[in-house]
């Protein structure tokens, strides 16, 4: 396994950007007050605002280790009591709680934290934390439909749009969440038969990231798709005209705003059981649930801040107002192995 560590001063300025391969389990990295080691699976480049604007406040550098969410968790597993990580952050909130059931989280008790982030976006007992919002929308073609004929996940079955839905593989976490948060909300034997009805619409075999499905639906290759709002965002603030061309010919429905809500996850964090520097890891998190930082994910990666009266971007705020499924993240993880199964016996690849 192959990880990426970047260094940041106080400053911002990049001290180091090294491609590491496998770290010893003992690797002497020092535990200081000054010092905060972060293992994230987000991979944004805007995020070095956050751990400059801390670094900033506090003092304390950040060293970022990045990878996919189960390397990491499998990496801080290995590494045992001699685990450098404080701080374990990751963009689904299935990933979180299996961190939780790996036993690589500690709770923490902070009244910041429980005060700004409603109880439906944490872990009850404290071992995790809700720090950004992603709703997953339907996205259309402008040209092609009218939205009105929009209502539910669930109607994306209607054999009026057979040969018309794109979305991305069931190997993606975002997919198998919004599974899961269906299988909630209905049980095995219905989620099944929506999935083998979803399918049965595709318009290709799954293939790309939720990019490649906007752009597709933009080039007339099916009609809807599937995607995480941001992705919407990043191609309408693009400094490419081609990509704003494409975000132009799109627009952003909301399912299932007259009964449970839109599915939405989360990015997410918590600190790592075996930390030597609890204190600035509980100070890291508290930072990224205050408003500074709410508005730089806002601001950056184009997500939906967890605390009120954080204003979002401006494309955000265009796609409208919604009702969100309050469905604790949690029972995303707890939902993975059968949305897995029944994704894998309704054929979607």
């Amino acid at each position: 396994m192959s990880i990426s560590r970047r260094i940041f001063l106080a400053s911002g300025t990049a001290m180091a950007v090294v491609a590491m391969g496998e770290l010893s389990k003992t690797a002497p990295v020092a535990a200081q007050a000054g010092t905060l080691n972060l293992y994230s699976a987000r991979h944004y480049d805007t995020d070095n605002a956050l751990y400059q604007s801390f670094t900033k406040k506090t003092g304390i550098k950040v060293n970022l280790v990045e990878a996919d969410a189960d390397q990491l968790i499998e990496r801080i597993k290995s590494e045992g009591a001699n685990s450098p990580a404080d701080v374990f952050i990751t963009v689904d909130g299935g990933r979180l709680w299996r961190a939780k059931q790996a036993g690589i989280l500690q709770p923490v008790s902070s009244r910041v934290l429980t005060s700004a982030i409603p109880g439906s976006l944490r872990d009850p007992q404290g071992f995790w934390f809700g720090l950004s919002r992603r709703a997953r929308v339907i996205v259309y073609n402008k040209s092609k439909v009218n939205p009105a004929q929009l209502s539910t996940y669930e109607a994306l079955t209607d054999p009026r749009w057979k040969g018309k839905i794109l979305v991305r593989s069931s190997t993606n976490i975002y997919n198998q969440s919004l599974v899961g948060s269906i299988l909630a909300a209905h049980g095995g034997q219905k989620t099944e038969a929506w999935a083998r009805g979803l399918v049965a619409n595709f318009a290709r075999p799954p293939e790309g990231n939720d990019t490649a499905q906007i752009k597709a639906v933009a080039d007339g290759v099916g009609d809807l798709a599937l995607v995480n709002t941001y992705y919407v965002a990043r191609l309408a603030k693009s400094q490419k005209p081609e990509e704003k061309a494409i975000a132009a010919k799109i627009g952003v429905f909301f399912p299932n705003q007259r009964d449970r809500g839109t599915h939405v996850n989360i990015s997410g964090g918590g600190v790592v059981k075996t930390s030597r520097n609890k204190a600035g890891a509980i100070k890291f998190l508290e930072h990224l649930a205050s408003r500074e930082a709410q508005l730089i994910f806002a601001g950056g990666n184009y997500e939906y801040p967890v605390i009120s009266g954080v204003a979002i971007d401006p494309v955000v705020a265009s796609f409208g107002t919604f009702k969100s499924d309050p469905l604790n993240p949690d029972v995303f993880g707890k939902n993975n192995p059968e949305a897995l199964k029944i994704a894998d016996r309704a054929g979607w690849k």
